[in-house]
């Protein structure tokens, strides 16, 4: 079974495109490094919550959007393995993420998939 990093978000709407050209260089760089998949979706039927929700859960604003997002890899091993070139890859060096959102409402884990149809 393959293995998953999921990830939450929020980012400004006035952001959105600085975010966008920041997520093509970072799937460029899980693909090179061997991920499966790097897919980024932006929030278009994502209700605010009584209780629970996707904007809730990134205390997302009225001038922001949520991002869902995944990375998909053959195995947790191979996971682990590209994640490491990932994090030294120097392309995502640097800061340049901290004006783009707020990475303390980021919310993310692996997760081992179990169905796959």
């Amino acid at each position: 079974m393959t293995y998953v990093d999921g990830f939450l978000l929020a980012v400004a709407k006035a952001n959105l495109e600085r975010y966008k050209d920041m997520a093509r260089t970072a799937g460029d760089v899980w693909k090179e490094h061997g991920a499966i998949d790097y897919v980024e979706c932006i929030g278009d039927d994502v209700p605010y919550g009584e209780l629970t929700s996707f904007p809730r859960a990134v205390l997302a604003k009225d001038d922001e959007v949520v991002i869902f997002s995944w990375v998909t890899y053959a195995s947790r091993a191979s996971r682990d393995e590209i994640l490491a070139k990932v994090m030294a890859d120097e392309r995502l060096k640097g800061d340049d993420w901290k004006d783009v959102f707020d990475g303390k409402r980021m919310i993310y884990g692996g997760f081992e998939a179990v169905v796959e149809l």
